[in-house]
């Protein structure tokens, strides 16, 4: 049923700027079974690909050039030495060399490293060759299956009887229609996937414009309770600041008042890691990667490194001051976990879920975690990791999962294309949806998903949208324009299908003061992981979810900036949105060159103005806010605000804000609510209003939030307060 191809990635690279040359390892790859197709049809390839005569499957772009070869020094291209590509062209290391008449399909074996301790990225590799897995196999004994786990099939396996394309036993989306090698499949057909449309200009699109430099590379990011932005990223060879006369800094402080940035130490890899903040305002750094002693030996193991910044609003001591980490078991975490997500509760506790234990192959059971842990109200462990099926069934895409808290207290959890509603107190499946149609949206294919914002206008319904997504990992991949919209505490939720403009990957969405949510940064092709896409998407989108199907989506302006993998977007205080990073490769490259064009790194920091505070709105923002108390609880209880507002003002709403923790298309913990507000007068320009906080820590858990006073959609200054 299937047949294979092989396809990989060379082991060093070399990558010439402003004089330095990178050594590094490539990426890590593991690979998946391609179907074979019909070529009278074209039925059988992923979507994106199209089908040879010989039954094989190849990137449709490039399937009217006819096949070459590799010569033995590992170049290709034509069939003549003079005409071969180099290694280094970037066109090889995706899977394919293509010259003016030929491409070549690479035959050399993956090779992956036994060691951890590495810089590389799991790669979910586009198709590659193995053999047919045999229809009448032996049964699985553990969930694997298909032509790389000996030819098993799937049986009655209690996750499903289908085997994906990776090699895993189940029932979802994920492992039925193309790609599936062997069983049946239950799913019932899937809803279309809707094509791109149109999104008009917006009549005030705003503007980018670059501010700063981050130092380092934005690979994580936060707005901390000073108002000032922390920077965070892995162990590198180059950045711009220093701790020490020997060594690099690999975090900043970011002043957006100032553009002043100051070096910040920490003690274990940072390198993908997860976040969240603390119930007293703490931000917490989870998990990571294992330390690169050749680069910087100072910088510890940090698969189960917890870290912590304390910034505060009122003490400015605090500024500037490093990351607190205690190098014990008894302050990591249970398990390693590299890609985890973490998501605050009602009691001040943080979910921690997913992750990749050791750093390798996905499609290997052993390297993976798909279990969650809890952190205690000051950020340490409980010590249990407990499996958690949803990650198990959608393995490999398993990693940095999305998660939003709900009215009720539970957790809905979307992976891979797959979602549900968890209790964690009882460990237990609430509820589960129809799998989202499309693409792959979660990592290495993450799109963008935000928890639409609350009222007590509709008893504080969670709504979720998820945008964007790719079919695959590999520079080649198509991405999704397609985004799904559910209820999940409705009676029989369903998605609502709309579109995008274009399909992105690595599309990140802010939620926006004025109820409107801000979509930026990605890539039309590929998906994450190092010189892995490209087409940068550089556009703002605007989604105002109020209005109509098909009526959402406007566009904003457009930078000059690619912001590819490894990028951030945060709303500030003057809301305003910083945009930083982009750091698609191993190790930072600091110079553009032929061939590599948008695989930079990049230290330049941007703002986007949204289109409340461009042209004369800027003038119409409420001043002089003030508010009766910075500590506040979610329990419908009352505070005061006092504000100057414009003559002609009509009406005001008032948002709660939580910005979360940011990386890799995430905002972890991100969420908004707008409360009731008594008191306000249309014309007057001294105001006083009594503002309502939401009912239960449900709705608001306790941390740092925002309070945005906004005046016919114009914000002001926020201010920080505490929930607790």
């Amino acid at each position: 049923m299937a047949r294979s191809f092989s396809f990989f990635f060379f082991s060093l690279f070399f990558l010439l700027t402003a004089g330095i040359i990178h050594i590094t390892t490539a990426n890590l790859i593991f690979t998946h079974i391609q179907p074979t197709c019909d070529s009278s049809t074209g039925s059988g390839c992923l979507r994106g690909q199209t089908c040879l005569a010989d039954q094989t499957c190849i990137d449709a772009r490039i399937s009217n050039r006819a096949v070459g070869f590799r010569g033995p020094d590992g170049r290709c291209g034509e069939t003549s030495s003079e005409h071969y590509r180099s290694p280094l062209d970037r066109k090889c290391q995706r899977g394919g060399c293509d010259s003016e008449a030929k491409i070549s399909i690479p035959a050399i074996s993956p090779t992956t490293s036994q060691h951890h301790h590495h810089q590389s990225e799991p790669v979910l590799g586009s198709p590659t060759a193995s053999g047919t897995a045999a229809a009448t196999g032996a049964v699985t004994a553990d969930g694997t299956c298909g032509a790389k786990n000996g030819d098993t099939i799937c049986g009655n396996w209690h996750l499903g009887s289908c085997c994906s394309m990776y090699g895993f036993c189940g029932n979802t989306l994920s492992h039925c229609g193309a790609g599936c090698q062997s069983g049946p499949c239950d799913q019932a057909p899937s809803i279309p996937v809707p094509s791109p449309s149109p999104a008009p200009l917006n009549a005030n699109p705003g503007a980018f414009r670059v501010v700063g430099d981050s130092g380092v590379p934005a690979m994580h990011a936060a707005l901390l309770p000073n108002g000032k932005v922390v920077f965070l990223d892995k162990v590198e060879n180059f950045t711009k600041v220093n701790v020490s006369e020997t060594h690099f800094a690999y975090s900043a402080e970011y002043d957006p008042v100032t553009n002043e940035r100051v070096p910040l130490a920490y003690r274990t890899n940072a390198f993908c890691a997860g976040g969240s903040f603390l119930a007293n305002g703490t931000l917490i750094s989870i998990g990571g990667n294992g330390p690169l002693n050749d680069t910087d030996d100072s910088i510890l193991d940090g698969f189960r490194g917890l870290r912590w910044l304390t910034r505060s609003s009122t003490d400015s001591s605090l500024d500037g001051q490093e990351w607190f980490e205690i190098i014990n078991a008894e302050h990591q975490l249970d398990t390693p976990r590299w890609y985890a997500s973490g998501q605050i509760m009602p009691d001040g506790t943080v979910f921690v879920s997913s992750g990749s234990l050791n750093g390798l192959d996905p499609a290997q059971v052993r390297n993976n975690n798909p279990t969650y842990e809890i952190l205690d109200i000051n950020g340490v462990s409980r010590g249990e990791s407990i499996p958690m099926e949803i990650l198990i069934k959608t393995q490999p895409y398993y990693m940095y999962p999305f998660l939003h808290l709900l009215r009720d207290g539970n957790l809905f959890v979307f992976v891979s294309k797959t979602s549900e509603i968890f209790n964690v107190g009882q460990n237990q499946t609430v509820k589960t949806f129809p799998d989202l149609a499309g693409d792959f949206r979660t990592y290495p294919c993450t799109g963008g998903s935000v928890l639409l914002p609350l009222s007590s206008e509709n008893e504080w319904e969670p709504e979720v949208v998820i945008c964007g997504g790719c079919a695959y990992q590999d520079i080649s991949a198509p991405t999704d324009a397609s985004c799904g919209r559910i209820q999940p505490l409705r009676d029989d939720p369903v998605w609502e299908m709309d579109s995008m403009p274009e399909g992105r990957t690595m599309v990140e969405s802010i939620l926006l003061p004025d109820g409107t949510v801000l979509w930026l940064n990605g890539a039309n092709r590929g998906a994450q992981g190092f010189l892995l896409s490209e087409d940068p998407t550089t556009t703002a989108l605007i989604y105002d979810p109020t209005a109509d199907l098909g009526k959402r989506w406007t566009s904003g302006a457009s930078s000059t900036i690619p912001r590819l993998y490894h990028s951030v977007a945060l709303l500030l205080l003057d809301g305003t949105v910083m945009v930083a990073g982009s750091n698609p490769v191993q190790m930072p490259v600091l110079k553009q060159s032929p061939g590599n064009e948008g695989n930079v790194t990049q230290f330049q920091v941007e703002i986007y103005t949204p289109p409340y505070l461009s042209g004369d709105n800027a003038e119409r923002r409420p001043s002089n806010i003030e508010l009766s108390t910075m500590d506040l609880k979610a329990d419908s209880s009352t505070f005061e605000i006092s504000f100057t507002a414009p003559e002609d003002a009509k009406a005001v709403k008032v948002a709660l804000y939580h910005g979360g923790f940011v990386t890799h298309s995430l905002h972890m913990g991100h969420r908004m609510a707008f409360l009731d507000t008594k008191g306000f007068e249309a014309g007057e320009r001294g105001q006083k209003i009594s503002v309502t906080m939401p009912p239960t820590r449900n709705v608001a858990p306790p941390g740092p939030y925002v309070v945005y006073v906004v005046l016919d959609g114009v914000p002001g200054m926020g201010q920080f307060v505490m929930v607790s």
